[in-house]
């Protein structure tokens, strides 16, 4: 099934959706209030949002009229509660639906950022079972996600979603592009997995109504010689 490109407030609304399905089960459907506070969260999410009510609400009814969000209605609810129905529409499974969700609510991703942030959503086994999921996206006639080209300083490519519509074709990178080294993707799977582990500690202290603790910055040069200075 063909869809109309979504707004980015739209990606984020059924991105939401879809992690909460996944991560609090014992409160999903969401209710507008707990779809706000998915939406506009400081963590795992950019970009950062604040979103007013009134223009999730816009989103929801045009996700519903494309037949990606349902409303639940049950007389044990005082509020309307909504669902996405994502998977149906386009027939996805819960690894493809895993990969899109991350990349609809965290933006542009390498596979190794995406297997370590991952756990909570679905249990893949590596990288390579990850960049599996996203050429499958990719090879879809109708394709899901797209492989960006490595911008400077990179060592791996990121992918993105097409739910947002199709990207210029300057940002994907040709088919066939060569992987990262072993090496360089291990790296990238060390620095992936310290950057969730930053981001789950964010999101505890958070919810406990403390600050972040200051990531350390690096010493300017010299600072470790004694006789700088001098």
């Amino acid at each position: 099934m063909a869809l109309r490109p979504l707004t980015p407030v739209q990606v984020r609304v059924l991105g939401c959706l879809l992690e909460k399905e996944r991560t609090t089960p014992d409160t999903y459907p969401l209710t507008m209030n707990g779809l706000l506070a998915a939406c506009n969260q400081s963590s795992n999410r950019n970009p950062v949002v604040s979103l007013p009510e009134h223009t999730v609400a816009n989103a929801l009814e045009n996700l519903r009229a494309e037949n990606l969000v349902r409303v639940v209605y049950s007389r044990s609810n005082r509020a309307e509660r909504f669902r996405q129905v994502l998977d149906e529409t386009l027939d996805l499974g819960a690894a493809e639906l895993a990969v899109l969700c991350l990349l609809m609510v965290r933006g542009p991703q390498t596979t190794s950022e995406l297997r370590a942030r991952s756990e909570r959503l679905h249990p893949f086994s590596g990288t390579a079972e990850v960049e599996q999921i996203l050429k499958r996206l990719a090879d879809r006639p109708e394709p899901l996600a797209a492989r960006l080209r490595p911008g400077p300083g990179q060592k791996e490519s990121r992918w993105d979603q097409l739910l947002g519509g199709a990207l210029p074709d300057d940002a994907v990178a040709p088919a066939g592009e060569a992987r990262p080294a072993p090496l360089a993707e291990r790296v990238g799977v060390l620095e992936a997995r310290v950057d969730a582990l930053s981001d789950a500690l964010t999101g505890l202290l958070a919810d406990l109504g403390q600050a972040p603790p200051d990531r350390p910055q690096p010493d300017p040069p010299g600072a470790s010689d004694p006789q700088a200075g001098r």
